[in-house]
């Protein structure tokens, strides 16, 4: 399994079309960075624990179809961005302690 942070480097990873690392011992905040990552149509991070809001920069990832943050410790606010997403099409953010609407 994988331990530690996400880190912010990942926003480099322009082309990647896929990002699976559930199931891991992640810890620390999800990257603003993510938000960089446009080609990407999946995101996996449910089962860390992971902690802190969600990045509004996610709501840039504009072809994202699947984003899966369940099981973690993610608090505060959806961001609104979130709801501008034109290409989600699964969402899961339970067992977590955010608020909010989309």
């Amino acid at each position: 399994s994988l331990h530690g942070i996400v880190p912010t480097e990942i926003g480099t990873m322009k082309n990647l079309k896929q990002l699976h690392i559930s199931e891991n011992n992640l810890n620390g905040t999800i990257p603003t960075e993510i938000g960089m990552m446009e080609s990407l149509h999946f995101l996996f991070l449910q089962e860390n624990k992971l902690h802190g809001t969600l990045p509004t920069e996610i709501g840039m990832m504009g072809n994202l179809s699947w984003l899966l943050l369940y099981n973690n410790s993610i608090s505060g606010a959806i961001p609104t961005e979130i709801g501008m997403m034109k290409s989600i099409n699964l969402l899961l953010l339970e067992i977590n302690t955010i608020s909010g609407t989309i």
